[in-house]
């Protein structure tokens, strides 16, 4: 079981994540509900397409834009389709 931990709270466990370039890509029903706030920013990777992002909220505080994924991602990633990644603090382990 893979889970994400974030202000000591898990936000996201499953068995069935998706790893690329060293990151899991969890199913979106995996993560912890309320977990995910919308966030405006994207970015742009020139395999996997454009990524949009999501701030964590855990223990009262915020990561702001800490969760990403590609809604429509290039035929190259389409298995991280709609699944959630993490980093700028969150534990993956």
């Amino acid at each position: 079981m893979v889970k994400a931990v974030w202000n000591g709270e898990t936000i996201a466990q499953s068995d069935d994540t998706v790893v690329v370039e060293g990151n899991h890509y969890f199913p979106r029903e995996a993560v912890k509900a309320g977990a995910l706030k919308p966030s405006a920013t994207t970015s742009v990777c020139p395999w996997k397409g454009v990524a949009s992002y999501h701030t964590l909220v855990a223990g009262g505080r915020e990561n702001q834009d800490a969760a990403w994924y590609y809604p429509d991602p290039k035929p190259a990633a389409a298995q991280i389709r709609d699944r959630i990644a993490f980093w700028k603090g969150v534990v993956v382990a």
